[in-house]
Parts: structure tokens; C-alpha cells; sequence
């Protein structure tokens, strides 16, 4: 699953940058300074916190939604709250018949820019948390749906996303070893010539696009707690290397 993130504005923009538009980056920024200046060290997706994503109305330029897809139909704030953390992870192989997000993932995908994620790894009874980040340490590009939902008591339009998973790959299947669950999972990461055809694609086109990422793109390493007392919160230390002794597994 992908609910805890690394990300900061300049991994968010490399996208807007590959096309040169400088000037309306600029004009982003100043738009939205107060809310760029943030930079998420280690982010939950259960806080729903506003990234920027790209979606197939401007492909070149950002938008800000909450992580957590509302989809157009829900009806009131009572039942946006109670959809909320349901939506934060879409299940890659279900998301053309489930009722949230089929619209989204036919007309309305979306790119996210990050710059790793964090998965826990279960041993004695304990879990340990893992960030995974690119190799290369290039930004990762996940593959998202996004919606867009009027609030009727308020008349605010919120846009709001939720990342794309699917099978592990060989890294993610010895580091996500839930047994409470019946697979491991990882979220839907795109190369760039994938990127521009989940956006525009066909719905065959992405449906072919959802599989594991290819084994030796990413790396991994163990660090604090990410929840409970111990948690270190959004710091520079939630992405440090931290060895647990007891810990026999090392990626």
C-alpha cells in the first residue's frame, strides 16, 4: 500500500520544468507560496494534506488537490468524512468497476511527484518502517485518479486524488509482509513515457500500465518509527537510516 510519503515542491515541479515554462512556474509559486514553502519529510496519507499532482486538463502545469479521492457524487460533508480514508490507496485491478473510482479512472488520471515512500516491514511481532526512494534518486512518479467535488453546504469545489497500487515487485514483497493481508502491494510508479500516456491514454492503455515496477529502480533502507510515542514526525530524521539490531532483514 502507499499511505506515508516523501515530497517536496522541487520533485512536484520537475514535470512543469521538462517543458520549459518557466515563467508560469514562477507564477505558481507566488500563488501558492505559503503552501510550497512546506516541505513534507514523512507525510500520512490519513491527514489528507495537499500535494500537487498533474492531471489531464494541463498536463504541464500542477494542481493542488487532497490526498484522498472525494468522488463527484457524494452527496453531503457527513459522507465525504465517512469515504475519506477509504480513498487514499485505489486497488490498480479493481478501480474500472468500483463506484469511486471508475469515472476518475476512465477521464480523470492523474501523475503525483514524489520523492520516496515509506512501508513497514513486520518481524517478531513488531513492525519496522522502510523508505523506498529511486536509485537513481530521481523523483517518483506514481500514477493517480482525481476528481473534482462541490461541497454544497459551502460552495467550495475541492479537488482530491488518490494514488493508484498494485502487485509488489521482489523489493516490495520482502519489505510489505503484512499477514493480515493476502499479497504485497506497492504503489503504480511510471516511468516518463508512461506518465504522458496514463494521463491522455485509453482505458486499455492504462489498464496495461498497472503492474509491479521494474526490479533494481528502487532501494531501501530502515528508519525511526514512523507512529506511537517514538514517532519522529515531519523531520529531516523520518528519512535518516536507522539500524534496528534485532532486525535480521536489510534490503
Amino acid at each position: 500500500m502507499c499511505y506515508d510519503i516523501k515530497t517536496k515542491v522541487e520533485a512536484a515541479l520537475k514535470r512543469a520544468r521538462h517543458y520549459g515554462n518557466e515563467e508560469a512556474i514562477q507564477m505558481l509559486i507566488e500563488q501558492f507560496r505559503p503552501f510550497l514553502e512546506e516541505e513534507f519529510f514523512h507525510v500520512s496519507g490519513f491527514q489528507h494534506p495537499k500535494l500537487l499532482i498533474y492531471t489531464n486538463e494541463n498536463f504541464e502545469l500542477p494542481a493542488i488537490a487532497s490526498w484522498g479521492l472525494i468522488p463527484f457524487w457524494v452527496k453531503n460533508e457527513q459522507q465525504q468524512l465517512d469515504i475519506w480514508n477509504k480513498t487514499i490507496n485505489a486497488r490498480g485491478e479493481s478501480i474500472f468497476e468500483k463506484p469511486s473510482f471508475r469515472t476518475s479512472a476512465n477521464s480523470k488520471r492523474c501523475l503525483v511527484y514524489i520523492d520516496g515512500f515509506f512501508e513497514h516491514h513486520h518481524f517478531g511481532g513488531k513492525i519496522y518502517p522502510f523508505y523506498i526512494q529511486r536509485v537513481d534518486g530521481e523523483p517518483i512518479v506514481l500514477g493517480g485518479l482525481w476528481d473534482e467535488w462541490t461541497n454544497k453546504a459551502t460552495g467550495e469545489v475541492v479537488n482530491s486524488f488518490t494514488i493508484v497500487t498494485t502487485k509488489a515487485n521482489f523489493l516490495m514483497k520482502k519489505i510489505h509482509n503484512n499477514p493480515k493481508l493476502n499479497e504485497a502491494r506497492m504503489p503504480l510508479i511510471l516511468n516518463e513515457e508512461e506518465a504522458d500516456k496514463w494521463l491522455n491514454g485509453t482505458a486499455t492503455e492504462a489498464k496495461a500500465m498497472i503492474r509491479p515496477a521494474t526490479d533494481g529502480l528502487l532501494k531501501a533502507h530502515t528508519v525511526r518509527r514512523l507512529r506511537g510515542k517514538e514517532a519522529v514526525g515531519n523531520s529531516p530524521q523520518a528519512i535518516e537510516e536507522f539500524i534496528y539490531p534485532e532486525l535480521k532483514f536489510r534490503a
